[in-house]
């Protein structure tokens, strides 16, 4: 492993100072007796005035009977898409920038994708069975919410931790299954918590497994859809007078999950990992301490629909962070938060040789050879609450990204080869160190003029340094370049060393309308986000075949160029009868329209979502809950010429759902697309598993009807 030792040295060693000198310097607050839960989520900044939406568990219990996928739970929140990859492993969008443009967070903790393909992307390491509530945050997120992205924050949160009173035993927990009809689905999951007044452990596991799904219609088997994995830890917490510590230990496994728009599947996927974390109140103000650690092997070859052929693609991560925050309140109206943060990835990404190929071998390809990427950030954030209607949150942050690899080398230096080998002499005769110093601000306004009313304007100015893939993948030939990428569209990629971070600067305003008693609500939120140096793909050349025979595939090189997106998101909702306890019905609807455009080649930006419109009603009485969804998306004809984007049609979508609870029983029953529909998704890309065994080339379609049925119990 290759660490950045000065920086992280450096860095350890003032929080190791730090820590210790908040505990200490003064007599601590006598925490608050919690009666069942303590904690609050990662990544929060209390009273803030930001454009936000979260999950609650009540909205992801009532999504996850149709997915085992937590980026397609998003797709619920107003301008939050997702690029389909595996069955649990799609990739979000907010407001058309993708997820490389994304922080994502898990406990506070972000992951790192280990894949050219981006199969394990960070979303992929959790179940919506075992989460507890999801956070979405565009672009204009406060810089104290982390660095190295110009899209916005994901922070995934499981349930605090639970301590008993009264001096006993709490003993509690929940179980969960459920069973879908298309692709034959299955899994369950388990929670359990013991807990004293102080120390509280915390047990949870999930297992999940599909086969192939059939699409709408008579659209047929979607070949590559298969999958299984399962997600295993157990969380330590201590309540004492100076704080509340915890410890978090998990394992992930997944022997394979096939990838209909990419040429290679997974074919197993371990991760563990460690996470640290500390939280005190004093009277001074707050300290909040986090160290994580990660590790991932990774292996890509071809499943059943893309066999006979073999070819192992393996990789190795290795990631470790750490941050500290600390939180002044200036005065009765004002708080400072100051902080800074370590994150250090390291990636190793070879291809072995194949026995008998004249192709691949017979070397190990080196696609990255031990690159690193290192991050050093420092925040300050000042929150000023100016009435009881107007706030502010205004904040700067510095992050100082270093990179740098290894030399690389290509299978063989024969004439089959001689594109790659070219290409690894070039590569290996520069310099690949790269450093950038990256400078981000946010400005967030809260205003409520009258009662029902409230407005929110934000400007943000964010950066990004270009991952490890997009900078050091090297290999020009075709077989070796179609390996790389994550979009979905079978072409090939390879990177650029002299390759810029990416600025954005975004202006967003939102305004909300609520009703007496929260009986309605209306909220209309406009955006506009312009980006210089927006990492983008050009064109190089098209790609022949086998004995040089013609094929769809074109060679793409990542490289900067400038690109805008603007739109807005729309959402309400109105409460059509209410009875006694909570017996009610509700009507919801929400509308997302988002326009990405290339400036330097004027044509439209890759796998932008057209326009988006959801309808639900829900009824509760009683023990009884029935509601039906209704998503109408547009034809999607602004595509990628670049990248040979497929066009889909307008589509209408049917969901009904019934659940039941009985004591501490709940029962529930969906039909998901209803009617069937056929349909072609609209960021899904090409179908290259059907393409392989059809000859055709069509976007992968959307999941047909399915009958989901889940039953869970608490104790």
């Amino acid at each position: 492993m290759s660490f950045c030792v000065r920086p992280l040295r450096a860095f350890l060693g003032a929080t190791s100072a730090l820590l210790p000198l908040a505990v200490h310097a003064q007599e601590a607050s006598q925490l608050p007796q919690v009666d069942v839960e303590a904690g609050t989520p990662a990544d929060a900044v209390a009273s803030a005035p930001v454009t936000g939406r979260t999950l609650s568990e009540a909205d992801i219990r009532r999504l996850q009977l149709s997915t085992s996928d937590t980026a397609a739970l998003l797709r619920w929140i107003p301008g939050v898409s997702a690029n389909s990859g595996g069955g649990f492993s799609s990739m979000p969008v907010i407001r058309g920038l993708n997820e490389q443009r994304l922080r994502i967070t898990v406990d506070g903790s972000p992951i790192d994708f280990a894949c050219p393909n981006d199969m394990n992307s960070p979303l992929s390491y959790t179940d919506p069975q075992s989460i507890h509530a999801i956070r979405v945050v565009p672009g204009v997120a406060p810089v104290s919410m982390g660095g190295d992205n110009i899209g916005g924050i994901i922070a995934v949160e499981s349930a605090a931790p639970r301590f008993a009173t009264g001096g006993g035993t709490l003993l509690t927990g929940t179980m969960s299954a459920f069973y879908r009809s298309n692709g034959d689905g299955f899994g369950g999951a388990a929670q359990l918590t013991v807990a004293g007044e102080r120390l509280s452990a915390t047990y949870t596991g999930s297992y999940t497994q599909s086969d192939r799904y059939k699409g709408g219609g008579d659209l047929g088997l979607v070949r590559s859809t298969e999958f299984a994995k399962t997600d295993q830890a157990l969380a330590l917490a201590y309540r004492s007078d100076i704080g509340l510590f915890r410890l978090k230990g998990g394992y992930h496994f997944s022997p394979y999950e096939g990838f209909a728009n990419q040429a290679m599947d997974m074919v197993s996927n371990t991760s563990w990992f460690l996470n640290f974390g500390y939280e005190g109140e004093f009277d001074w103000g707050s300290a909040k301490f986090t160290a994580d650690y990660r590790d991932t092997d990774h292996e890509m070859n071809f499943l059943k629909d893309k066999m006979p052929a073999n070819m192992p693609m393996n990789t190795e991560v290795h990631t470790f962070s750490t941050a500290l925050r600390l939180e002044f309140p200036v005065s009765r109206h004002e708080t400072l938060r100051l902080g800074g943060e370590y994150h250090h990835q390291w990636l190793n990404d070879y291809w072995p040789p194949v026995a008998g190929s004249m192709m691949m071998g017979p070397n190990t390809y080196l696609n990255v050879n031990a690159a690193h990427r290192n991050r050093l950030g420092a925040f300050a954030e000042w929150e000023r609450h100016w009435s009881d209607r107007l706030s502010s949150v205004v904040g700067v942050r510095l992050d100082h990204v270093t990179m740098n690899t290894g030399n690389v080398q290509p299978y063989s230096t024969s004439m089959m080869n001689m594109d790659d080998a070219m290409a690894a002499m070039a590569f290996n005769a520069v310099s690949h160190a790269r450093k950038n110093d990256n400078w981000s601000a946010s400005a967030l306004l809260s205003y409520a003029p009258a009662s029902g009313v409230a407005i929110e304007l934000g400007y943000a100015h964010k950066a990004r340094s270009p991952n490890i893939y997009e900078r050091y993948t090297w290999g020009r030939g075709a077989m070796s370049s179609r390996m790389i990428g994550w979009y979905g569209d079978g072409n090939g990629y390879f990177g650029n060393l002299d390759l810029r971070p990416e600025r954005a600067d975004t202006v967003s305003a939102a305004i909300e309308f609520q009703g007496a008693a929260q009986g309605w609500s209306l909220r209309i939120a406009p955006y506009y986000t312009h980006v210089n140096d927006y990492i983008d793909a050009v064109f190089v050349k098209k790609l022949t075949g086998s004995m040089m025979t013609a094929s769809p595939w074109v060679q793409l090189q990542f490289a900067n160029q400038r690109a805008e997106f603007f739109g807005v998101d729309v959402s309400g909702h109105a409460t059509l009868r209410k009875g006694a306890d909570r017996d009610v019905t509700t009507l919801t609807a929400s509308l997302a329209y988002v326009h990405g455009q290339n400036l330097s080649d004027g044509g439209p930006l890759y796998h932008q979502m057209p326009l988006d419109i959801k309808v639900g009603l829900e009824h509760r009485q009683g023990a009884l809950e029935a509601g039906v969804d209704l998503e109408w998306v547009a034809a999607k004809n602004r595509v990628d010429a670049t990248r040979n984007e497929p066009r889909t049609t307008a589509y209408a979508l049917v969901n009904l759902r019934v659940a039941y609870t009985l004591g501490s029983v709940r029962l529930s029953v969906e039909g998901e697309n209803l009617f069937d529909k056929a349909y072609g998704l609209p960021l899904g890309g090409v179908s290259l598993g059907d393409y392989k065994a059809t000859g055709t080339l069509r976007p992968v379609p959307g999941r047909g009807r399915s009958v989901n049925v889940g039953v869970g119990v608490s104790f």
